[in-house]
């Protein structure tokens, strides 16, 4: 088990998802930071430095989670941008998504997805699932070095 705080980046769209998403985290009593980007296009800023991310500093996150429906770029083309970058392919995604659709499973695992959670209807269950992500991906699961 890792002693060490590794983040969580979540690219959402959704402002309200966003705030929900952090209130879960924070009920959830998660220690690992937790931070958002808006679409596939700032995900791929953020995750190689560049466009307003240019100056982060720090290590890369631990785990990506993913929302597949967002503009710019969506989450499916993120994802192989993600895995066929030999400096990004190992950071663990895992889809959070409303969808339910067989196709969106089926093309997000055949593109590497590490998972595939739908989004829970409800706040508390939103906690549950973002508490059991971080106790599965940050505390149990041994994750590669950054």
């Amino acid at each position: 088990m890792s002693e060490e705080l590794v983040g969580v980046l979540y690219a959402e769209d959704d402002p309200d998802d966003r705030l929900l998403a952090r209130e879960a985290w924070e009920d959830s009593r998660a220690l690992n930071p937790l931070d958002f980007v808006e679409d596939g296009e700032e995900l791929l800023e953020y995750l190689r430095r560049e466009g307003r991310h240019a100056g982060r500093t720090g290590a890369q996150p631990g785990v990506i989670l993913l929302d597949l429906n967002m503009p710019r770029m969506d989450g499916r083309a993120a994802l192989a941008e993600i895995k066929k970058d030999p400096e990004l392919r190992r950071i663990p995604v895992v889809v959070l998504t409303t969808s339910k659709a067989s196709e969106d499973v089926l093309k997000s695992y055949d593109l590497g997805v590490a998972g595939f959670i739908v989004k829970p209807p409800t706040f508390e269950a939103l906690t549950n699932v973002l508490r059991k992500v971080d106790e599965y991906w940050l505390k149990l699961v041994r994750l590669p070095a950054p």
